[in-house]
């Protein structure tokens, strides 16, 4: 369980005064987390996540918070924060900030089919839609600076083939920026225990303490390399084509995307392979902590730098 601060019961009693959400009926840590400590808050009157985050400050939250509910109120089916009695969703729980958002029907997915990767690829594009009018930025901070900062740091750690691969491709990846790629707000981190599915239909897109301002090819990549994947790392073609295509029929993909997309998908390993590996090398403690495999990500970028996939809309390339 990926429980970094404990809450007991009385102390959650407290917190909850604060809202008019109920009287406290359960509450019970989430296993999936790796960054953030989160709980299921059961109340008489409904049912909430609580998440208290281990690593961002209270002047960073007011971004996802806000985002969170303009996404919401925009009809992006994602989970509302639930505002305090004097109208805040931020308030400070165990010396960490703390959020209580709604909490949403539908489990993730282990095996997403053609279809359900469809719908994905047009919820993401109308949320990169909805997000062109919110007001706010920020900076992706496991952006490119951060990616070729990590890779130093991390290859004294690795074995030598591993430590060659990654300055390798760090190398490569610090001369191909496209800088100039459509951007705007980007969910980051859209995985598959990342989006919820009710009744056959996508019910939620979850975990937004990621979410930065960012490429939209990025965005689209990080969700190619978890949704469209093998076993082995390489991508199945039909569930890339099937999310590419569905996000193009609402947000036109344009030539500039199409060149940088083998490119992309590289960053896009590169950043979770490294992430993964700092949480090996570098762990901070937690009650109990869920730590993801690195070698996911490693087999995932081989297979980018070996084959350098075109970006596939319906069986066809867009003309560059």
């Amino acid at each position: 369980m990926s429980v970094f601060t404990t809450v007991e019961q009385d102390e959650l009693v407290g917190f909850l005064r604060h809202y008019d959400v109920g009287e406290l009926v359960a509450h019970e840590g989430i296993s999936d987390g790796i960054v953030n400590t989160n709980y299921f808050v059961t109340t008489d009157r409904q049912r909430m996540v609580l998440t208290l985050f281990e690593t961002h400050t209270h002047d960073e939250m007011g971004y996802f918070l806000n985002l969170m509910a303009h996404l919401a109120e925009h009809e992006i089916p994602s989970a509302h924060p639930v505002p305090d009695s004097d109208g805040r969703y931020l308030r400070t729980l165990n010396c960490k900030p703390a959020v209580l958002v709604a909490r949403l029907d539908g489990k993730s997915l282990e095996h997403p089919t053609i279809e359900q990767c469809a719908m994905l690829g047009a919820t993401l594009a109308r949320l990169h839609i909805a997000g062109s009018d919110f007001p706010g930025h920020r900076d992706n901070d496991r952006g490119h600076d951060w990616r070729m900062h990590t890779a130093v740091k991390l290859a004294a750690h690795l074995d030598p083939d591993a430590a060659a691969m990654l300055r390798a491709e760090a190398c490569y990846q610090d001369a191909h920026r496209f800088s100039d790629l459509p951007r705007g707000v980007i969910h980051a981190d859209l995985f598959r225990d990342n989006v919820l599915w009710h009744a056959g239909e996508l019910s939620g897109i979850i975990d937004f303490y990621y979410a930065c301002n960012d490429s939209w090819l990025y965005d689209i990549a990080v969700a190619v390399n978890d949704w469209c994947v093998t076993g082995d790392g390489s991508l199945d073609t039909q569930r890339v084509e099937a999310l590419t295509g569905a996000y193009h029929d609402v947000r036109k993909i344009t030539k500039s995307e199409a060149t940088a997309w083998p490119t992309v998908l590289r960053a896009a390993a590169l950043r979770f392979w490294l992430s993964r590996l700092h949480d090996r090398f570098f762990p901070r403690p937690g009650e109990s902590v869920l730590r993801k495999d690195p070698t996911v990500f490693e087999h995932i970028l081989q297979q980018r730098i070996a084959n350098g996939e075109p970006l596939l809309l319906q069986s066809t390339c867009i003309p560059v």
